[in-house]
């Protein structure tokens, strides 16, 4: 790292430290403060970090800080999506950091999505983690959209959902797939706990999964043309189209369009069906 980043990592902490009153934290006000927002003893108790070790980073000394510890400072002070980035960049530390459950679904991403009637469309991260989704999706994919939302995720479901995974078509080809996209995500993001907690997890629970993850194999996501067979209303296609979210890094959203008139049809009649009392 050079000076000249040092030394704007450490004006950037000061300032994001001095915006964060006690009360915003749970923290008492205590006696009359000298300057403004939390003291850095205040930062490295709530971040779990050594008071010196944070001082001499907020000082700008040439120490090394890991994305653990670049997230728990984020967390502290509240940093939003460009400001972590920000932190991570003058830090030294590469890839691009999400936060669990703070990528930002805004009404005008929801709009767009309910807007797209019978194709069914989502936002996902990187993880597979379905934050947000439209009717058409619900009426179609229920398993995900129902679940509790720490396993709200369609990689987690895929694996796990007795009746999701009965449904996927060319049901070998497309985990392999996901499992190896999977894989390329994880590797920006190896080192943090929730990625290494949930793909744990994941093993756990599918022992396809732990052998799938075991071959080691990776992939980049990209278009796809997928086939369920819906216990209703037989085989139905989509081909599927990532757009990538500007504002919120590594987010996605997927829309499925029915691959033809009569699958286009299958998804009308299933959403006319699903709106009758």
């Amino acid at each position: 790292m050079t000076e000249a980043r040092r030394s704007d990592l450490s004006a950037f902490l000061r300032t994001r430290r001095e915006r964060i009153t006690p009360e915003m934290v749970d923290l008492a006000p205590g006696p009359r403060r000298r300057t403004p927002g939390l003291r850095r003893e205040e930062v490295a108790q709530l971040a779990g970090v050594g008071v010196t070790w944070y001082t001499w980073l907020e000082q700008g000394r040439p120490i090394n800080a890991s994305s653990q510890v670049l997230d728990a400072i984020s967390r502290t002070l509240q940093l939003d999506t460009a400001e972590r980035q920000h932190l991570y960049r003058l830090a030294g530390q590469s890839g691009t950091p999400i936060l669990d459950g703070s990528t930002p679904v805004t009404p005008e991403m929801q709009a767009i999505l309910d807007q797209l009637g019978a194709m069914p469309a989502n936002i996902t991260n990187s993880r597979y983690d379905v934050l947000a989704w439209n009717s058409a999706y619900a009426t179609i994919f229920p398993e995900i959209v129902g679940a509790a939302e720490c396993e709200r995720n369609s990689l987690w479901q895929t694996f796990v959902s007795a009746s999701w995974t009965t449904m996927l078509v060319d049901r070998d080809q497309e985990l392999a797939r996901a499992v190896a996209v999977f894989r390329g995500a994880y590797s920006r993001h190896s080192d943090d706990p929730c990625w290494q907690d949930f793909a744990r997890r994941l093993a756990a629970e599918s022992a396809e999964f732990a052998r799938l993850w075991a071959r080691q194999d990776v992939a980049e996501p990209g278009p796809r043309v997928k086939t369920y067979e819906h216990r209703q209303m037989g085989r139905i296609s989509f081909r599927t189209t990532s757009f990538n979210l500007s504002s919120a890094p590594e987010t996605r959203m997927i829309v499925y369009t029915p691959l033809d008139e009569g699958c286009l049809d299958v998804m009308t009649r299933l959403m006319t069906e699903g709106q009758r009392p």
